[in-house]
């Protein structure tokens, strides 16, 4: 092969490594502005409230015992023994547990920013059962006890109304703390004194109105626990360790209900739910953005470099196959305008949806690209030839876009084909006598 065609080899080599910069800088950009969002959401929950974890209610006990303890006399040597109170505490699950509410969305938009807030409108019961001296065992003498139900709230902001409980026919009110039963933030009421020798039982229910951002979770803090939430978001995700047992998602919202059994939970992971941020012995739903633009973008110019190394390719064989010369310099303007697409993606995006801004972005760039191509090549069948294949490209990227799971299958069946197309137009070419040709012609 002559050395003007190896040259030119090299210089879109060069080239297309160059175009990894504006790339590069577009990612960036990208990034940055998918920090900015999180940003903006950190601030509308510092403002109103954050994500939101619920654990329980469960019944803390406060009691006091009274033990014996023996000392030695110091000044007899004699052992004496003492009787002291101590105080303790213990925790009881409910018996049951049922939450059941509704959860409506609103969306708040700060500058180019929106996040979504939530709004839950619940109903919580169950019956705690307090056992006969507290189901400890031996001659414990307990003095009295206390009983206190204790609910765990992530943000105690997020509270809309401050509401009634009722126990047992009595009407109660929520004071802020969890009283140490709970990890993190919450409420409790206390429910008074009770005959520890005998026991206690107390039926409650009251109305919990929350507001949270963008996630939910519940710690199934019953021995049964059973959770139904609605929703008009349709694009729920559902996490955490336990899935519901059925759901229904349609175009108008979700439906959702969770059983779990205290066979299947850990209660001490219940309690140190608050602290985990959602995470550990907890269940519950995010609503998701289902076109997160930023996401999206950062995904698309990641194969930027794929569609700079195709559309050079096809000029390369345009050149061999058709002895026609293309400067090194119409390369790079193409491939300019190949990255342009991304940033004018991701600009758009911000201001209308995410398909209409793929749809403008791709079709400025395909008719770009032809017109000069037109005129660059000396044919309008060239230049349409040229924007019809890139059209296809950006088709084959957005299917990509929109099916995650299959992105490397579709990568993989393009570069395939790509391979095949070049493999196949050059199968009779004499690779020797074109260098010397392209030697000549190529400038």
């Amino acid at each position: 092969m002559q050395r003007k065609l190896l040259a030119k080899l090299l210089a879109i080599a060069a080239l297309s490594l160059l175009l990894l910069i504006p790339l590069s800088m577009i990612e960036t950009q990208i990034s940055a502005r998918s920090a900015r969002q999180d940003d903006v959401t950190r601030n509308i929950a510092e403002s109103s409230a954050g994500q939101q974890t619920l654990a329980g209610p469960v019944v803390l006990v406060r009691y006091r015992e009274r033990v014996e303890r023996r000392i030695k006399d110091e000044t007899t040597g004699r052992e004496l023994v003492r009787q002291e109170i101590v105080e303790r505490t213990q925790i009881f699950p409910p018996q049951n547990l049922d939450i059941g509410g509704d959860v409506r969305v609103e969306s708040l938009k700060r500058g180019l920013y929106r996040v979504r807030l939530y709004h839950l409108a619940a109903q919580v019961s169950g019956t705690a059962v307090i056992p006969p001296k507290l189901g400890l065992e031996g001659t414990i003498d307990i003095v009295d006890a206390q009983a206190v139900l204790v609910m765990g709230v992530t943000d105690p902001r997020g509270v809309e109304t401050d509401p009634e409980v009722r126990v047992d026919g009595k009407s109660l009110r929520f004071a802020t703390g969890t009283a140490g039963a709970v990890a993190g933030q919450g409420l409790h009421v206390v429910l008074g004194e009770f005959d520890p020798a005998s026991g206690s039982k107390y039926a409650f229910s009251f109305p919990l109105n929350l507001t949270g951002l963008e996630r939910l979770a519940i710690a199934p803090a019953g021995n049964s626990t059973r959770v139904t939430l609605k929703s008009d978001w349709p694009h729920p995700s559902f996490q955490g360790r336990f899935l519901p047992q059925t759901r229904t998602v349609t175009k108008d919202g979700f439906e959702a209900q969770w059983q779990v059994s205290h066979l299947a939970r850990n209660f001490d992971r219940i309690l140190k739910a608050g602290h985990e941020q959602g995470g550990g012995e907890t269940f519950g739903i995010s609503l998701i953005d289902p076109v997160n633009i930023y996401l999206k973008s950062e995904r698309a110019v990641k194969y930027g470099i794929l569609f700079v190394i195709l559309t050079f390719a096809a000029f390369f064989l345009t050149e061999i196959l058709r002895q026609l010369p293309i400067h090194p310099m119409q390369y790079l303007l193409v491939g300019l305008a190949l990255a342009m697409f991304f940033l004018l993606l991701i600009a758009l995006s911000e201001h209308v949806d995410f398909l209409v801004a793929y749809a403008i972005s791709s079709a400025a760039c395909v008719v770009l690209i032809g017109a000069y191509l037109a005129g660059a090549l000396g044919s309008r069948v060239r230049g349409h030839a040229f924007g019809a294949g890139i059209a296809a490209l950006y088709g084959v990227l957005y299917g990509v876009l929109l099916s995650e799971d299959n992105a490397l299958l579709m990568g993989t069946l393009l570069l395939f084909l790509a391979l095949g197309t070049t493999m196949l137009s050059t199968r009779r070419l004499n690779w020797y006598r074109i260098g010397g040709q392209a030697g000549e012609e190529v400038q």
